[in-house]
């Protein structure tokens, strides 16, 4: 029985059903992109979570876990849930200073009264929205593909068609609700999968003694091995995923969408709820590599030690969890790619916002079937793009007025300087120049746009 297929049909089913029967199908643009403005916190936690849950929240941490032990886990799992938390004063600050705001484009064109430094801000937003989908097409269409027999490049267009079913229909109304139908259920499951593993992989001892790793040199974060994942892993991970959320239009809508007084505690415990499946997946890791498994994939060594470990039932709650991890990633970022298009066109019509959406996975569909290219090297690149526009963000809404010119040749600078050192040594391997990448990414479009400002005149506020 193919049950990849079934699983998928399944889930296209319920989701779309969900969305039909418990809202309705939007005509307002407004409303199509931020709703009423007064979502619980209940509600966007959960769909704060299941957002920030892309897929090197399920694979990576696992992985990581297993061929890094606990000093790889601990640099994605640690930022991933602090980037979540810095992002809270930031959130409230948009939504007090433009009550009415959609995007953060919009927020930066309103602020300075600069068509360059909306662009600038678009083509980072879009293309991270691009590359972000790519990512999840690649890693649930690589498990999905093997396990239906389904050719790789149709499943990628099959979960695409997925998640603009129901996206479409009503559109963040629609990327919440699903999202927090997708949370609970991979809560529940992923808890239950660190159960039955630690059960039936030796126990306790079996998970202590895979903190070290596969190879078992990874158990301290100070130790050389400790220090080399900082450097080569720890650092531009922690910099792409502190910078995560502030350079995001998914989670700016969703600031803009949260009622008003709920917006830090909707955060906060989205951040907390997320941490655990990561966690869960990572604990997993440390099982396989203390009972001394040789996964065939490390990328997939989660699945692999579920399948080894837990009946073969326990297959399909983990396809669904997959599923329900990457496409509420990809309606999120449908969502927000439809929202972006209120600061292109003058004339707004959901007709465009729709168009924008099916743009989209086209570009992700095209990224995700790039011969050769892995998830964590996408993740890693996208993580970078992120921060190129952190600090100008944080600068403005912490009251420092820059110049438009200073804002625009910030994040240029380090998109033109910064990311391609960070590209190079990612394909290549090479950790100094990933370090040498990141670092500049942030602190070039920061630093410029300061002095670029300065030289025109800076206003303080």
């Amino acid at each position: 029985m193919n049950y990849a297929l079934i699983v998928l049909l399944t889930y296209a089913a319920v989701m779309f059903g969900v969305t039909v029967f418990m809202t309705k199908k939007e005509n307002n643009i407004e409303k199509f992109c931020v709703g009423n403005r007064n979502t619980g916190w209940t509600m966007s936690a959960l769909s704060i979570a299941a957002t920030w849950i892309w897929a090197p929240a399920l694979f990576t941490s696992a992985e990581n876990a297993y061929t890094k032990g606990f000093a790889g886990l601990f640099w994605f799992l640690v930022p991933n849930v602090l980037c979540l938390m810095l992002f809270i004063p930031f959130a409230k600050k948009i939504r007090e200073e433009m009550p009415e705001g959609i995007t953060l484009s919009g927020y930066m064109h309103e602020k300075y009264n600069s068509k360059p430094v909306r662009n600038v801000y678009l083509f980072q937003l879009g293309t991270l929205s691009a590359l972000s989908t790519g990512v999840q097409l690649l890693a649930g269409s690589k498990i999905l593909s093997m396990l239906s027999g389904i050719p790789f490049a149709a499943m990628t267009v099959i979960m695409a068609v997925i998640a603009y079913s129901y996206s479409q229909f009503s559109g963040i109304k629609a990327s919440i609700l699903t999202d927090a139908i997708q949370m609970v259920f991979m809560l529940a499951v992923s808890i239950c999968f660190v159960a039955f593993g630690v059960k039936n992989g030796g126990g306790l001892e079996m998970l202590v003694t895979g903190l070290g790793g596969a190879a078992g040199d990874a158990g301290s974060l100070f130790s050389e091995r400790g220090w080399e994942i900082f450097l080569g892993f720890g650092l531009p991970t922690t910099i792409g995923l502190l910078s995560g959320p502030f350079g995001d239009q998914c989670f700016w809508q969703r600031a803009f969408c949260v009622r008003k007084g709920r917006i830090g505690r909707a955060f906060l415990v989205g951040a907390l709820l997320f941490g655990i499946v990561p966690l869960s997946m990572g604990i997993l890791g440390f099982i396989g590599a203390g009972m001394g498994y040789v996964a065939a994939d490390t990328g997939i060594v989660n699945f692999e030690l579920i399948s080894a470990l837990l009946p073969a039932w326990a297959v399909v709650p983990f396809l669904f969890m997959i599923v329900s991890g990457l496409l509420s990633t990809i309606d999120s970022n449908l969502c927000a790619v439809s929202s972006l298009t209120t600061d292109i066109f003058r004339k707004k019509t959901l007709g465009k916002t729709k168009f924008a959406m099916i743009l989209l996975l086209a570009v992700g569909i095209t990224v995700a079937n790039i011969p050769g290219l892995t998830v964590t090297h996408l993740f890693l690149m996208y993580g970078t793009l992120r921060a190129a526009t952190l600090l100008p963000t944080v600068f403005t809404l912490g009251g420092v007025k820059l110049k438009p010119q200073g804002v625009v040749a910030g994040i240029i600078s380090a998109l033109v300087i910064g990311l391609p050192i960070f590209g190079y040594g990612n394909i290549q391997g090479i950790a100094a120049y990933k370090t040498a990448g990141s670092l500049l990414t942030v602190i070039l479009s920061g630093a410029v746009a300061l002095a670029v400002s300065r030289m025109r005149g800076v206003n303080r506020g």
